[in-house]
């Protein structure tokens, strides 16, 4: 039996990749739930690093060949979903409208939970100056957001923080993609001066 040459062991490392991509994708789309990305690798057959490496090239794939689906991971658990910019369409066909716009009130409550989590109604209450009762039932409709256990105060109010779906909702792999805090209130301040320049 021959060697095999350079090209030829190219094909045969294309033909094997392309077989992972196919498993990978039938996995994932079965599943329907996120699948962590040792379960990959076991199910495979694979190193981790290895599968790592399919698993970003999978991501590329999705997003260069402009498919209406792209494969993210949050917290080392891969899952398909929808493009965002298709919702509109999708909504069409399940006839409900669960990426609405979200209320001022809504955004302002979900911003301050997100950066100061675990946080709790009143705590969120003191930094609006408002009520935010409705708000908060809202973002946990949505399933933004979440009750994580309860503050060692007096009445053990309930403390709230951000979901798998809010990353999903806001395209982050983590919270660590989040802007730094200092910088959006740097921002809002440099808007707030050349709105009152003009």
């Amino acid at each position: 039996m021959g060697k095999i040459n350079a090209r030829q062991f190219e094909q045969k490392e294309v033909i094997s990749k392309l077989k992972y991509f196919s498993i990978i994708e039938s996995l994932l789309y079965v599943s329907g739930e996120p699948l962590k990305i040792k379960n990959i690798a076991s199910i495979i057959n694979m190193e981790l690093d290895y599968t790592s490496d399919l698993l970003s090239e999978m991501t590329l794939t999705y997003v260069n060949e402009g498919r209406g689906i792209k494969l993210i991971c949050i917290n080392d658990e891969y899952q398909f979903v929808t493009k965002s910019e298709n919702s509109s369409y999708i909504q069409k066909i399940l006839r409900t409208n669960n990426r609405q716009s979200l209320s001022q009130a809504a955004l302002e409550s979900l911003a301050i939970i997100t950066y100061k989590q675990p946080v709790t109604r009143i705590q969120i209450d003191e930094i609006r100056g408002v009520k935010s009762d409705s708000a908060i039932l809202t973002l946990q409709e949505k399933n933004l957001i979440k009750e994580s256990g309860r503050l060692e105060a007096p009445g053990r109010p309930i403390l709230y923080s951000t979901t798998e779906e809010f990353l999903r909702y806001f395209d982050l792999s983590n919270l660590g993609d989040l802007p730094e805090l200092d910088n959006i209130l740097n921002e809002m301040e440099d808007n707030k001066e050349k709105a009152s320049d003009n």
